[in-house]
């Protein structure tokens, strides 16, 4: 068994769950990577052929499932999407930015 410490595991806060979220991540930009395949309508290129998934009018992912509020293609999610942890430090600013943005603030928690 590997013993030796994982620095970014252990800087995930287990409190920050996403059912107390904007869904914060849903509305960042995710650059696809070569070993990624999502479907074709959900790709944008720019003029330089960067390609990230696509985003409707309001910024949300075109992959979020608007009944079901939940990403459609989740099972062949991004390299990005994957590494993109519930509660780890990218997690945690994403919110905080989100929050100084738009002046919402910070929730409270009691323990």
């Amino acid at each position: 068994m590997n013993n030796i410490p994982d620095p970014y595991a252990e800087s995930v806060d287990p409190s920050v769950q996403c059912t107390s979220c904007e869904a914060v991540c849903c509305r960042l930009t995710v650059v696809l990577l070569p070993d990624d395949h999502v479907p074709e309508w959900l790709i944008h290129r720019d003029e330089r052929g960067m390609e990230t998934l696509a985003k409707n009018e309001e910024g949300w992912c075109l992959a979020v499932d608007p009944d079901k509020l939940c990403c459609s293609i989740y099972e062949e999610r991004p390299t990005i999407c994957r590494k993109f942890a519930m509660g780890s430090p990218g997690c945690r600013d994403a919110r905080l930015e989100w929050r100084n943005h738009y002046s919402i603030p910070t929730p409270v928690v009691l323990i």
